[in-house]
């Protein structure tokens, strides 16, 4: 009787689980274009449109050639911006698939120079033509969020 109940209590939940567990897991692998986005942007608490947040893109033009660098720079008009990480992502227009992505982190600057990446540079050649899409987004070091984007062309 005491075997039943170990069975019953212990053994076939355990049981259930693995079977449940592996339906799911066999569910998900059947749908290769599934895409795992643990953060997005859009829906990120404490995004800020670029609009409240005075972020901008500087330096982008509306077309650029297969041999002609990307090269930007962002202006962070927010004063509680001033230290943080920013990240720079260029998706292929309409698909979502991200072309490259560039991060700088603990980019801190003074409030007479808002131009970030401080020391650095953002510069990529994109050399498939297409229609492109940049996003930038800063993260404070209290995990506030805001981001602005920009489109361009490759010819």
């Amino acid at each position: 009787m005491a075997t039943n109940r170990v069975f019953v209590v212990f053994v076939l939940p355990v049981i259930f689980s693995v079977i449940v567990g592996g339906v799911v897991l066999a569910d998900i692998l059947q749908k290769p274009d599934r895409e795992l986005n643990m953060w997005p942007m859009s829906h990120s608490e404490g995004v800020v449109s670029h609009d409240d947040a005075q972020i901008e893109i500087i330096g982008l033009s509306k077309q650029y050639t297969t041999t002609e660098p990307v090269e930007i720079q962002v202006k962070i008009g927010d004063s509680s911006f001033d230290c943080g990480d920013l990240y720079i992502t260029i998706y292929s227009s309409g698909k979502s698939d991200v072309i490259t992505q560039g991060g700088y982190f603990e980019q801190c600057f003074e409030s007479t120079n808002q131009i970030i990446p401080v020391g650095d540079e953002f510069s990529i050649v994109v050399d498939n033509p297409g229609s492109y899409e940049i996003v930038t987004e800063m993260v404070s070091k209290q995990l506030k969020n805001i981001s602005t984007k920009g489109t361009f062309t490759v010819k």
